[in-house]
């Protein structure tokens, strides 16, 4: 078992502290244009101190690929001067600063784009209520979309972080070229397994020839993967394996699953003995450091999770609690916050927009 206190050094040359990071999680603080609030910064300097990195919320890349209101943006030099507050603000705290960096997809609404149709592989509407019908993209604009995450990449080295993470989860644009639902496509982008790979292996390439042309020093580069899709065709177990194949081979630093417990299983009848966590452990062989995720909130869940996976990543409870990690390295788990997330964020003194947020997605969930 790796060991929450030792440090860890990614391929890259960059070294974390520890092995616990704060996982990227909505907040809904920045401006309409995307620019990042004092209230963000704040909210993140708050819970920098003892954890190894912290990672931002999403920040689009493109105008196009804002997925809700309140998102941070990475999409333009305007936003470099507070991407840089952010940064150092982390700094202080004696953190890596991670951003996430994404691109909405069809995973958005023309009402957020200012009445622009949402993007997306192809023009198959997402699975969920009120789902709007894509526009699938050019193959220029596609190549356009690519160039966009690099820009974003040059931005966030500009403004000082350690590193980005890829958010290729959660059903957005570089998982909607990967999943079989939402790439119907029968060009150079789409259909096989291996083309509708080719998005994400073209996407590395230029976020690695920029990190060489702008980084002068170690850079981080992550990225973050859901494992399996609930819809029909979507993506099944036995196409994260060839998934994390693929990106076992790449420059990447690490892998980050998106989880929402540690413990989770596999939907698939081949995998039935293992949770998902300690297969795709088992199946990276060491070749890339992993990032466990999903319901940790004390001690024995960060042992339970570097059991099978190199980091730890906590985001309710550092969201309900954000001295915890500094508790933990203290050896201060009677002060652990315990309480319910829903009646956690109660005690809080957070920004409205982010409370307001917190009040509504928990709400929806004890009312499933």
């Amino acid at each position: 078992m790796n060991e929450l206190t030792e440090k860890l050094t990614f391929a890259s040359g960059a070294t974390l502290k520890n092995r616990l990071m704060m996982s990227p999680m909505t907040t809904q603080l920045s401006f309409f244009n995307g620019v990042i609030t004092k209230d963000e910064i704040n909210y993140y300097a708050e819970r920098a101190g003892g954890v190894g990195a912290i990672i931002t919320g999403a920040a689009n890349v493109q105008d196009i690929g804002k997925g809700w209101p309140g998102e941070l943006s990475i999409a333009d030099d305007e936003t470099l001067p507070r991407l840089k507050e952010l940064a150092d603000a982390i700094h202080a705290k004696g953190a890596k600063a991670i951003v996430q960096i994404f691109h909405g997809g069809r995973m958005t609404s023309s009402a957020t784009l200012s009445g622009q149709q949402p993007v997306s592989a192809s023009a198959v509407p997402a699975e969920r209520p009120d789902a709007e019908v894509p526009r699938e993209l050019s193959e220029a604009e596609i190549v356009e979309t690519i160039k966009a995450f690099g820009d974003g990449t040059r931005r966030a080295i500009n403004a000082g972080f350690d590193g980005i993470e890829l958010h290729g989860a959660n059903t957005y644009l570089i998982q909607q070229f990967f999943s079989p639902h939402s790439n119907r496509r029968t060009d150079a982008w789409g259909g096989s397994l291996e083309k509708r790979y080719h998005f994400i292996d073209s996407l590395l390439k230029n976020i690695f020839e920029v990190v060489d042309e702008y980084a002068n020093k170690p850079f981080i580069v992550g990225y973050r993967f859901s494992p399996e899709e609930f819809e029909t065709p979507g993506i099944r177990f036995e196409d994260t394996l060839y998934l994390i194949e693929q990106l076992a081979k790449s420059r990447l630093d690490y892998l980050h699953l998106s989880l929402n417990h540690y413990e989770r299983m596999p939907r698939s009848e081949k995998y039935t003995e293992k949770s998902i966590l300690a297969y795709v452990h088992e199946a990276l062989k060491n070749r890339k450091p992993l990032v466990g995720v999903g319901g940790i909130r004390n001690r024995k869940d960060v042992e339970s999770v570097l059991e099978n996976a190199e980091i730890a990543a906590i985001g309710q409870q550092l969201l309900v609690d954000p001295t915890w990690a500094e508790k933990l390295l203290d050896n201060e788990d009677s002060k652990f916050v315990t309480k319910p997330f829903e009646e956690a964020i109660h005690d809080l003194d957070l920004p409205v927009p982010l409370y307001n947020f917190l009040v509504e997605r928990y709400q929806s969930i004890v009312n499933i």
